[in-house]
């Protein structure tokens, strides 16, 4: 059960040093979690922050500014015991006051308490140039890592337009009963970054390399599309993910949320799915035109939509361990540990492909098969993994799994006599 109230020896903030200046990076999971660790970043080196500056120069091209994607005054109310919080910048502070400053990835408190708090002798702003990964996973104070969670759990909400919108896609979906929400990350920009090409025709592969060679920061040009998918590194298709499914044992009339943007294709791809499953359900189909009007154009607040739905659904399942799959995952995991269920990608590749190739059919035996394999892969409670063995410096804390993935043990305590071990796939 969540447990994130600071211990007796947590003080509130003194007298600011100065002003924290954030400005994010990447997409809208991804800067939920700098935001959340530009908060905590405040309270240690005893800033001001200021209400961070969404990322509007990525691949997503959204103008929206933070009060259009979060409750400004609600984040800025909850910190008011851990982190002193405005809206901008005064206006008497010069530019020669202030300094830009890229954080070293994955630091711990001696960094910031010495390193990053000494340029108060010089500077009245500190701006933090990029949000993401800036601090460690482990071996932070507890209090530390329990801020990080009240940050990301409780301050920080989203609009009220976007909750009202949320909650109303939710009764939607639950008046159909218990549903999934599917995260098919099977999207042009997915599939352009991470190479894969499976099931595509010969000029939709081409249009992928065509994206990927023109955008300067995905490093890696020349990528081997079989290479990629046979060590699960590529998303499920639509049309593995409907195998997927009923391998698990869910009925054709089970509802489906399709937690993602325009899947790449459309309706040439979908097909095997929509056919098994005919109980899809997306924004577009949940609500008219006019209700969604005031989202649209703005990538991150759909998301923000998807993200909300996702994390009330009965089962969540990512088809690809992107930003959105691991904040759901962590979210779920911090409010009591909600089934999400984490396909094995490179496992179920080969099962996929004996199936192509007329050397398995579905059945009992595949099911059997699919169903002990992901038994303890549920979301059920554990603790976060640390390093993978072997690897040092940079490469040591990248291995780690990501706090917001797993809140335990910091923010999470056992709670009564619930049988915490406990991993059925269907109730």
């Amino acid at each position: 059960m969540p447990c994130t109230q600071p211990s007796p020896n947590y003080t509130s903030p003194s007298e600011s040093r100065g002003y924290l200046l954030a400005h994010t990076n990447g997409g809208l999971n991804q800067m939920r979690a700098g935001i959340c660790d530009m908060v905590a970043i405040a309270h240690i080196i005893n800033a001001t922050l200021v209400v961070p500056k969404l990322d509007k120069k990525s691949y997503w091209q959204d103008s929206s500014n933070f009060s259009d994607v979060f409750d400004e005054d609600h984040f800025i109310n909850a910190l008011a015991n851990d982190v002193k919080v405005i809206k901008k910048l005064p206006n008497e502070i010069g530019s020669s006051m202030k300094a830009v400053k890229y954080f070293k990835s994955w630091s711990g408190m001696d960094y910031y308490q010495e390193e990053i708090a000494s340029m108060w002798a010089d500077y009245k702003v500190i701006r933090a140039a990029k949000t993401d990964s800036r601090l460690a996973n482990n071996n932070l104070p507890p209090d530390i890592q329990k801020l990080r969670c009240r940050a990301c759990y409780e301050a920080l909400r989203f609009a009220p337009q976007i909750e009202a919108m949320g909650k109303l896609l939710v009764d939607r979906m639950r008046s159909n009963g218990p549903y999934i929400s599917l995260h098919l990350r099977y999207e042009k920009d997915m599939l352009a970054f991470s190479g894969c090409t499976h099931d595509l025709s010969p000029a939709e592969a081409n249009e992928l390399k065509t994206i990927r060679d023109a955008n300067d920061n995905w490093k890696v040009k020349d990528i081997d599309p079989m290479e990629q998918r046979s060590k699960g590194f590529c998303p499920l298709t639509p049309k593995e993910a409907a195998i997927f499914l009923c391998a698990l044992g869910y009925p054709s009339n089970t509802p489906i949320y399709i937690a993602a943007g325009e899947i790449y294709g459309g309706d040439s791809h979908m097909g095997v799915l929509q056919s098994r499953y005919p109980m899809l359900m997306h924004k577009e189909n949940l609500a008219s035109s006019e209700e969604l009007e005031p989202f649209t154009n703005h990538l991150s607040q759909l998301a923000a939509l998807d993200y909300i739905v996702s994390v009330e659904s009965d089962v969540f399942i990512p088809t690809y361990s992107g930003n959105m799959a691991r904040a759901v995952e962590g979210h779920r995991r911090f409010l009591g540990h909600r089934r999400t269920i984490s396909p094995d990608r490179k496992a179920l590749v080969r099962l996929f492909d004996k199936i192509e190739q007329g050397k398995l059919k579905e059945g009992k035996y595949l099911s059997d098969h699919v169903i002990e394999s992901h038994r303890n892969r549920q979301g059920s409670p554990r603790k976060r993994k640390g390093p993978i063995s072997g690897t040092k410096g940079t490469d040591r804390f990248r291995s780690e799994e990501a706090f917001y993935v797993n809140p335990l043990p910091d923010c999470l305590c056992q709670g009564g006599s619930r049988n915490l071990n406990s991993s059925i796939i269907i109730s």
